[in-house]
């Protein structure tokens, strides 16, 4: 008797169908990790080689994060087509502390961050309940804000090559289908430099002629654990696990596997803790599984996890190829800018689409909504407000996206409870805030 056929999932693929496959996803995603890299950079002011490192290390990691997801190794990693990317929002909560207190305080926030989600993983099912679609649409929403404020700075530069890159995203959007409409950040970039190399826009000058590049391990000296400080990326390592419960699930029913939240989302989020440790040794920030490659599992129709871990492998070799990264690290900062803008703005939609499954007709969810917003919005549009107060309250409510999280949180329970209506607390959220 003919032994059945494995599920889709384990399907192992010939490598010249997997190869094509594996660069597809690697394609779709790319853009979200450089741009990453060019806010922190540019943020820190780092000079061209480092951020080519960091670029490395970023790549690396994502890789790393891939592979597994993909295989699952002790319980870590779901064993489904995922790939990982650096969180946006952390990145933004990343860039701050580093201007407030230090890189090297920075990089000790996301280890306190990766060690507090690695701990908190037993008590999964009575944490994820405090972040409903509610509060994670109000706080995606003022994510994408604050990213916005933080990258449009980067397009300043060159407000031309900006508008190009942002345009020819645009109409990559609006013209192409499938696949190919997904890559359009990615279009959008090459046109943008293209634009640059006729206008006579500077590169980045990149010195160095070696072939391999290896990730510089504590860049920014001797990490410092500061937990005040850390709090903000600590409240986010939390507010993940709600993503992660969605991008599971949805995952799970892309390639047709029951979906068993219980077991494989703290797979996921262990995973996402593991590769986070790694970001934090090697200067990057929280890295978190990423929704961008369902959607290629969805067109497609290939469900094999071993695509996404072959796409793993080949963002380890571009992670350890210098001239790839050299390359990517030169491009144009306002090229860069302008694809970051598109990018953000989308995770602000993302928030906005959130916030539609709930229904905001009642006193309660309104409220935590408005409140939310306040929270977070007023330190971008009005940042003298936290300037009188002291040291660790201009920390924790002087930056937005921690500022809304809590706010959300905090609300969102006390309304469910004592409120004149039920603030909705529906299923987890299945979209990333951290694309």
């Amino acid at each position: 008797m003919a032994a059945s056929a494995p599920p889709a999932v384990d399907e192992r693929l010939p490598l010249v169908r997997l190869l094509p496959l594996a660069a597809q996803h690697v394609l779709a995603m790319i853009a979200a990790p450089v741009s990453t890299v060019f806010l922190i950079a540019t943020g820190l002011r780092l000079p061209a080689d480092r951020t080519a490192a960091l670029l490395s290390a970023t790549l690396l990691l994502c890789g790393a994060g891939a592979l597994l997801q993909s295989f699952g190794v002790l319980r870590t990693g779901a064993r489904l087509p995922f790939v990982m990317l650096p969180g946006g929002a952390a990145a933004a909560l990343f860039l701050r502390t580093a201007q407030e207190h230090g890189a090297a305080t920075a990089s000790g926030s996301v280890l306190l961050a990766a060690a507090l989600l690695l701990a908190v993983l037993p008590l999964y099912g009575r944490i994820v309940r405090f972040f409903p679609p509610l509060v994670m649409g109000a706080t995606v929403l003022v994510i994408g804000v604050n990213m916005i404020d933080v990258a449009a700075p980067m397009a300043a530069g060159g407000t031309g090559l900006a508008v190009v890159t942002i345009a020819a995203t645009a109409l990559g959007f609006l013209l192409l289908r499938g696949v190919w409409r997904q890559l359009s950040v990615l279009l959008g970039t090459a046109v943008g430099t293209l634009a640059a190399v006729l206008t006579g826009a500077p590169f980045h000058h990149v010195p160095g002629g070696g072939v391999l590049a290896l990730p510089r391990l504590f860049p920014y000296g001797a990490p410092h654990f500061d937990l005040l400080a850390a709090l903000p990326l600590m409240v986010f390592a939390l507010a993940s696990l709600a993503e992660a419960t969605g991008q599971t699930l949805l995952n799970s029913e892309a390639v047709g596997r029951t979906p068993d939240p219980a077991r494989d989302v703290p797979r996921t989020a262990r995973a996402d803790a593991v590769t986070s440790l790694g970001a934090g040794l090697l200067g990057g920030t929280v890295m978190v599984t990423s929704a961008e490659n369902i959607g290629i599992v969805q067109l497609t129709g290939v469900r094999s996890r071993f695509v996404t871990a072959g796409a793993g492998g080949l963002l380890v070799l571009c992670g350890l190829c210098a001239p790839v990264t050299r390359l990517l690290a030169a491009l144009p900062t306002p090229v860069v800018g302008g694809a970051s803008l598109v990018i953000y703005a989308v995770i602000a939609a993302m928030g906005i689409g959130l916030l539609r499954r709930t229904d905001l007709a009642g006193r309660g969810a309104t409220t935590v909504v408005a409140l939310t917003l306040l929270a977070g919005l007023l330190p971008v549009l009005a940042p003298e407000w936290y300037r009188p107060l002291p040291g660790w309250a201009r920390t924790l409510f002087g930056s937005g996206v921690p500022a809304a999280a809590l706010t959300a949180v905090v609300l969102s329970a006390l309304f469910a409870r004592w409120g004149p209506d039920r603030c909705p607390a529906q299923d987890p959220p299945r979209v990333s805030p951290s694309s």
